[in-house]
């Protein structure tokens, strides 16, 4: 029987639905309940089906890399790797062994787009952050040195022990006045050593890391001054413990400081030694409060890798000091450009195996563990990873390196002078992660941490179907694991020749950050 409701006629079924629901199932089609499962003809049929879309896409995309589109002159590199890392191995250049076609695998984070909007919002989180700990150091330093250095300038004690001597007696036991605590009227309000706050205005600041293996040291975070007035300098390390508890210690006394090593040795730091990518020498005897890890070294190599442009600009304006790069220093970058440029050529798509090979490699010949090789040792180890560089290429650049004539060089230095190194801006994002992966700052990171930090969600095979999370996961743990010296763990040295390897087959910065922003999530 039907029944009627304000004028609408309704089936016995509509009574148990509201009237949106209705609605709903007007839109929608009805799927019948307790359906029989499909049977294995249509079950054949299905993965058929699915085989050949995914064998259509497959010929699609290389006849796209074949084709390319009219107006595009040539493919970038990058995505040369990505198509044939998806092909296959036969589409793979020869010479290439399953390591390198591995780790290509990560470049293939290049492609993807990633959220602008999100990337921005944390990237002005972060200048917010080192903004702030730019201004926690800079007022540090002005407390320092416009009231402890009057304080504990050693003039005090000097002036007050002449006064004294006069009326002490020759055979008094009286104590000298260093040794008794001085009181505030014996004080000097002002010394020669007195500085002001326009004196220490006068200054251009920069960012550092010390040049270093050992992750503890190379994970440091200095911030230093350069003080036209007098021509001193002086570092700070800034310490964060948690989120809200910092400190703020000086690293390198302010004083006069000269170049330690190379064509300026023994000249006195100006204005033109400061900028992105300088290094500054020290002689860790100097210093002996600096760490045990860096006074083994005698040399301590820290690199500018930030630098307050507009306040350098500026006091190079005011200054009378001229760039005095001497035809001999020119000369020298472009001995080891050539050598650099060769190299590359032969590193483009297997850099990463042979950059921690080589690290590893150079390592095993270091049997006194001063970090020093002979040329014969260099020779050897560029010969086992064929890597040619002709004699009359090889005895300058050696030349240059071994300017103390002392026959050994740290072989940390000659890599990066044969074979160069990554900017800065690409290294300061390798140094990020693995701060971020070293959690307790030991310097090295257990595999099992790296393995549930990486993560391989949006790797563009997995997002295709070609490869699932784990296999891309795997093969980067693979290869990464072949630059380790342990089994278990991975140093800040072997994480950074990974990357240095890595970056020599990528141009652009950007793709760069790209392929370390995606599965650190930094």
């Amino acid at each position: 029987m039907d029944l009627e409701v304000k004028g609408v006629a309704t089936s016995p079924t509509s009574q148990t639905q509201p009237f949106s629901g209705r609605k709903l199932l007007q839109e929608q089609d009805i799927i019948p309940e307790n359906l029989p499962g499909p049977t294995s003809k249509y079950k054949l049929k299905y993965q058929q089906h699915k085989t050949e879309m995914k064998e259509g896409y497959k010929q699609y995309s290389q006849r796209n890399a074949e084709n390319p589109k009219p107006g595009v002159t040539q493919q970038s590199p990058r995505n040369k790797v990505d198509d044939k890392c998806v092909q296959g191995e036969a589409a793979i250049i020869d010479g290439l062994t399953t390591l390198d076609r591995k780790a290509l695998l990560q470049q293939g984070y290049a492609d993807i787009p990633y959220n602008a909007p999100w990337c921005m919002r944390k990237s002005d989180a972060e200048i917010v952050a080192a903004e702030k700990k730019k201004q926690t150091v800079a007022e540090q330093v002005m407390i320092d040195h416009l009231s402890r250095a009057v304080i504990s300038d050693p003039e005090q004690n000097l002036t007050s022990e002449r006064q004294e001597s006069i009326h002490i007696v020759p055979d008094s036991k009286m104590a000298p006045l260093r040794f008794r605590k001085r009181t505030l009227h014996e004080t000097k309000i002002r010394t020669h050593s007195t500085l002001t706050e326009n004196m220490l205005s006068h200054k251009v600041q920069f960012d550092g890391r010390i040049i270093s293996r050992n992750g503890r040291d190379a994970c440091r975070e200095l911030i230093g001054f350069f003080f036209t007035h007098d021509q001193s300098l002086t570092i700070y390390e800034y310490r964060q413990f948690g989120k809200n508890r910092t400190n703020v210690l000086p690293f390198i006394q302010k004083n006069i400081y000269s170049h330690q090593c190379g064509r300026r040795k023994g000249k006195q730091y100006q204005l033109g030694d400061f900028y992105i990518g300088a290094n500054l020498t020290f002689l860790s005897s100097d210093h002996p409060r600096l760490p045990e890890s860096i006074k083994e070294n005698t040399l301590l190599i820290l690199r500018i890798t930030n630098i307050d442009q507009i306040a350098l600009d500026s006091l190079k304006t005011d200054s009378v000091e001229r760039e005095d790069i001497t035809s001999q220093e020119a000369n020298d970058r472009l001995v080891l450009k050539a050598i650099q440029d060769a190299l590359k050529e032969q590193l483009h798509k297997r850099g990463v195996r042979i950059l921690t090979g080589l690290g590893k490699y150079l390592q095993q010949l270091d049997k006194e563990g001063t970090g020093l090789l002979a040329k014969a040792d260099f020779k050897q180890a560029l010969k086992a990873f064929h890597l040619e560089v002709s004699e009359n290429d090889f005895e300058p650049a050696w030349q240059i390196l071994n300017g103390n004539d002392s026959g050994k060089v740290d072989y940390g230095e000659f890599k990066r002078a044969i074979i160069g190194e990554m900017n800065e801006y690409r290294k300061s994002f390798v140094r990020k992660v693995f701060m971020k992966l070293d959690f307790n700052k030991t310097g090295c990171v257990p595999i099992i941490d790296i393995r549930k930090c990486y993560c391989a969600k949006k790797h563009p095979q997995v997002i295709s179907g070609h490869s699932t999370e784990e296999e891309i996961k795997l093969s980067f743990l693979e290869t990464l694991k072949d630059a380790c010296s342990k089994s278990d763990e991975v140093s800040y040295g072997e994480f950074e020749d990974y990357y240095e390897g890595l970056s020599i087959g990528i141009v652009n910065d950007e793709d760069f950050v790209n392929i370390l922003r995606t599965p650190w999530g930094i």
